[in-house]
């Protein structure tokens, strides 16, 4: 059979050309493969992500980004304690595991990684993450956590604090700084820059760290004792109003909004205040709203009989004056001194009646000045 192969090679030079010319490409392609894949081929663009948490049964977890770089939420199912997905990531990102009591757990997933995550339901703030630098980081660091009896609020930010100074490339640094400095009731602005600072450039250039060192340097604008920022806005009426036009006065400014209900419970305290001091001429206030639609914002003053002065730009949260105060939340309210400095922020009924019984005595004590000076005046 193979003598005959041969003759038909040698009767049909032509073809016998096509046939070797085609092997030799055929030969080719499977070289440029086998190398492709002995070299690796560059990384996945996915992450193989597996677990086993003993205890958990059968049951459904989430998984979302903790910033726009990871923009979804993937859902993990759980068969006897396991879960597997195949995940596609194009960069270093970070996530958050969802378990169905409430529990979150950070990941971080890169591009090729294989994430295993071992751990139990009764301790789901301990698990044993690895796959990649950071995930084994943190673990690392929980760990530690874990064999301290009942540490005090201080000595986890100490913990936290040390592993950001001595992990400056980590992204595990940046989840920790969110959590022990950032999500607090007051947190240390200065502090947080501090540390912020002495994280590599990759990790600042981020979209949660540029955000963040923003907002930092916007609060720092607009903390206590620094001069309140120039506005204009026009009242209900079309009138402009702005800072120069209420000068030589104290001006509490109130932020709120018709759709807020816990500011617009707030204007019953405000009311008090107008009604004690609207004739007060060293002291008047001043109401910002962050309403968009101007008939809401005029029957909500109408309804609150706000009798005191109104503006409002229909921005919302995007509102110029907004961004120039740091205003994060609703309410909020600022005292401004008669020279343009800030005195107070979010201050309740009791601060704000005894910062008016300060500025009283004060103007009292400048009365009694100027007439002791002139009448020492009129001695000579």
């Amino acid at each position: 059979m193979l003598g005959i192969f041969f003759c038909f090679i040698c009767k049909n030079r032509t073809f016998a050309k096509k046939v070797f010319v085609t092997m030799k490409k055929v030969c080719l392609l499977c070289l440029l493969l086998i190398g492709l894949f002995a070299c690796g081929g560059g990384k996945s663009e996915f992450v193989s992500l597996s677990g086993e948490i003993k205890g958990l049964g059968n049951d459904t977890l989430y998984l979302y980004g903790m910033d726009r770089m990871y923009d979804r939420v993937d859902t993990l199912v759980v068969k006897e304690d396991k879960f597997s997905a195949t995940l596609a990531v194009d960069t270093l990102v970070s996530v958050v595991l969802l378990f169905s009591d409430g529990t979150e757990y950070p990941l971080f997933l890169d591009k090729g990684n294989r994430i295993r995550i071992a751990g139990s339901d009764a301790a789901l703030f301990a698990l044993q993450v690895d796959g990649n630098a950071a995930n084994v980081e943190l673990t690392a660091f929980n760990q530690e956590l874990k064999t301290l009896e009942v540490p005090s609020a201080k000595e986890l930010e100490e913990r936290a604090e040390g592993f950001i100074k001595s992990h400056s490339a980590s992204l595990a640094g940046v989840y920790l700084l969110d959590k022990y400095f950032v999500q607090t009731l007051k947190p240390d602005l200065k502090h947080i820059k501090t540390l912020a600072e002495g994280m590599i450039g990759e990790l600042k250039d981020r979209p949660y760290m540029r955000e963040l060192l923003s907002r930092i340097d916007e609060e720092e604008k607009a903390e206590i004792g620094k001069t309140a920022p120039f506005f204009r806005l026009r009242n209900a009426e079309g009138k402009e109003i702005t800072r120069s036009s209420l000068k030589d006065q104290y001006l509490l400014v109130h932020f709120w909004a018709s759709w807020d209900s816990i500011s617009r419970r707030e204007n019953a305290m405000f009311r008090r205040i107008y009604k004690k001091e609207q004739k007060n001429k060293d002291f008047t206030l001043l109401g910002i709203s962050l309403d968009w639609e101007k008939d809401r914002w005029k029957e909500a003053i109408k309804a609150d009989t706000l009798k005191w002065e109104q503006v409002c730009d229909f921005a919302g949260w995007n509102g110029e004056v907004v961004k120039q105060f740091a205003i994060r939340k609703l309410p909020a309210n600022l005292l401004l001194s008669p020279n343009g400095k800030i005195e107070g922020k979010d201050l309740d009924e009791k601060a704000i009646e005894r910062k008016l019984k300060d500025i009283r005595e004060e103007n009292e004590k400048k009365e009694v000045a100027k007439k002791v000076t002139a009448r020492n005046r009129n001695r000579r």
